[in-house]
């Protein structure tokens, strides 16, 4: 960052293709540029720029560590439910998440640490409470939309609802 110029954090709002939320949060020293070129992926895109709280609503800030498929369920269960976790998910790929609060993230993470088991990733996120699922066309258009939003500067994180299916990210990975 350059000294004497002033940044702030602005958070912008929206829908892509098929209705997904999309959140993306911004750090810019020009909220017009800004603005102008995150309406122009919407644009572009196939999408629409929402206003303040359009979507935001359908996401609250959660803790979510995770864990691959063959970690031992038993001990990430009583490791992260004695620490004060929200909740644990095994999916049907194996995968364990750990869900917490913001504020109880530290303290479970460091629960989970010391069991000795391998995180597979640990970050505080915006989670959507409802996802989306997405064909094949819908979803290749979602994530051209999301890495477009991603290669802007002043970008920080990009938030969405979209729910792309293994067998969908297996065609996109072919493709």
């Amino acid at each position: 960052m350059v000294s004497g110029v002033s940044y702030e954090e602005i958070r912008y709002e929206g829908y892509g293709p098929s209705g997904i939320a999309i959140m993306i949060d911004c750090m810019t020293d020009n909220r017009n540029r800004t603005v102008a070129a995150v309406r122009n992926v919407f644009t572009k895109r196939g999408g629409n720029m929402g206003t303040d709280g359009s979507v935001a609503y359908m996401f609250h800030k959660k803790g979510i560590i995770s864990y691959a498929a063959g970690t031992d369920e038993d001990t990430v269960m009583e490791a992260a439910l004695e620490s004060g976790a929200d909740d644990v998910v095994t999916n049907s790929d194996g995968t364990i998440d750990v869900f917490t609060g913001p504020d109880d993230y530290a303290v479970v993470k460091d629960a989970l640490d010391a069991t000795g088991l391998a995180v597979a990733s640990a970050e505080i996120t915006m989670h959507p409470e409802t996802t989306a699922d997405l064909e094949l066309d819908d979803a290749r258009k979602a994530l051209a939309m999301i890495e477009a939003f991603e290669e802007l500067d002043d970008v920080q994180q990009v938030y969405s609802n979209a729910d792309f299916s293994d067998e969908v990210m297996a065609k996109l990975a072919e493709a």
